[in-house]
């Protein structure tokens, strides 16, 4: 009945139904029709991202998705990369380094399994995307970066965004921030063959330390170890592939 055959009223009004149908299902037709107006291009792109990235592949933290629709990711790189912001993909942002692909940032941030009261680490913070995410998941956010320049752009990204409740530091990332210890989670944006010592003696008992183990070029698996009081206590998850850890000179 809906082919080229059916009447011109009912095939625009059928055309009309599965669109919104389709819409839905995807998560765009709030978007679409915020105040009876088109929303961005880059916040359908990012409702999009969530849906066919993160929902898809098995995502399934609601605060975690609810956090990934909200934090504008295009603002966290260069403007001449801002068009491939909502790509499943890493992207460069200066110095050598990159911002995560959106689903390593959301699983990462499920892993963490954080519930809003916490205080974070996150070590080799970057652009401040990762920080942005987890700063609505938990309490307080703090961030260590070993790149001037970049530390320099992302304070001045989170500041401009209105995500106060991130702090960044640049440092050393292997030394962490001991005047902000203890946390209650760490998480290293950048790999080590194991976890630096100073990091994990600012991690409380009974907290969760995320980071990508292994080395440049060779083989990574992101791994989740808890502090018990019988020891540590790891869990392997995902093969990846980040930065390696750097140090100050």
């Amino acid at each position: 009945m809906a082919g080229d055959d059916a009447p011109r009223p009912f095939r625009r009004w059928y055309d009309d139904v599965v669109t919104g149908r389709l819409l839905a299902e995807l998560g765009l037709a709030a978007a679409l029709t915020a105040g009876g107006a088109p929303s961005a291009p880059e916040e359908v792109a990012r409702r999009a991202m969530v849906e066919e990235q993160l929902v898809a592949r098995g995502i399934r933290d609601p605060r975690v998705l609810d956090a990934m629709r909200k934090v504008p990711r295009h603002e966290f790189v260069p403007e001449t990369l801002q068009a491939s912001a909502y790509e499943d993909r890493p992207l460069p942002i200066g110095s050598g380094q990159t911002i995560s692909q959106p689903f390593i940032v959301a699983y990462m941030a499920e892993a963490l399994a954080l519930r809003g009261g916490e205080r974070v680490l996150e070590v080799g913070s970057g652009s401040g995307y990762a920080a942005a995410v987890l700063s609505l998941l938990a309490a307080d956010v703090h961030g260590i970066e070993l790149e001037a320049e970049l530390h320099a752009r992302s304070v001045a990204t989170l500041a401009r965004l209105g995500y106060s409740n991130v702090r960044l530091r640049h440092g050393d990332g292997f030394l962490g921030w001991p005047e902000k210890a203890p946390f209650d989670a760490i998480l290293m944006s950048c790999a080590a063959d194991e976890i630096p010592g100073p990091l994990w003696d600012q991690l409380r008992d009974g907290g969760r330390f995320l980071y990508p183990k292994g080395h440049a070029g060779g083989r990574q698996e992101l791994v989740i170890v808890t502090k018990t009081a019988k020891g540590p206590v790891a869990r392997r998850l995902e093969p990846v592939l980040f930065v390696p850890m750097r140090r100050a000179p």
